[in-house]
């Protein structure tokens, strides 16, 4: 089982320190990390900042996982407090401006606290179970369970579970990779 925390600007993987950085806000953190872990993925920089938790999370829990092949069968379940309020905040303020009389589609397609499944799913090729619930922490055993449930129902070889909340620059990712 492999486990991923990022908080604090840092990130623990298997609880060894991964990657630390001294910036005190999440975009700069995010943009050292994806540098750090040598990406080149354009579509990073659009993303919103939960997609880009979720995204950095998935990239250091699934870089020795070959997502290429067809039968690789890894499904994706993440919950969080917030959904995607911090994306819906945005929103809102746009639509509310009376200079932007039409709000920003690359901000409205973020609404969804499920878009980072996307994300993690195009990144990774995924195509296989997912799930987004909204709970008040995270329950490790509740998503684990799930886990076993489509382990063992054969609907997906391995699953990751995860915790990806971001709001007004709080955040934290925790991500565990059940085989």
């Amino acid at each position: 089982m492999t486990k991923i925390v990022i908080k604090n600007q840092q990130i623990w993987l298997n609880d060894v320190l991964f990657f630390e950085d001294e910036s005190t806000d999440f975009n700069t953190f995010s943009k050292n990390c994806f540098k750090f872990l040598n990406i080149n993925y354009p579509k990073f920089y659009k993303m919103d900042q939960q997609s880009k938790l979720a995204f950095l999370a998935a990239e250091i829990l699934l870089k020795d996982e070959n997502t290429l092949v067809e039968d690789q069968d890894i499904a994706l379940v993440f919950a969080n407090k917030n959904s995607s309020l911090d994306s819906d905040l945005k929103h809102s303020e746009s639509i509310q401006s009376k200079d932007e009389i039409f709000p920003s589609p690359a901000v409205f397609v973020y609404t969804l606290a499920n878009i980072c499944l996307g994300e993690v799913s195009i990144r990774h090729h995924l195509k296989t179970e997912n799930a987004f619930f909204i709970a008040n922490n995270f329950n490790e055993n509740q998503l684990t369970k799930y886990a076993n449930y489509l382990i063992d129902s054969h609907r997906a070889k391995k699953v990751v579970i995860a915790w990806v909340d971001f709001l007004l620059g709080d955040y934290e990712a925790k991500m565990i990779l059940i085989d």
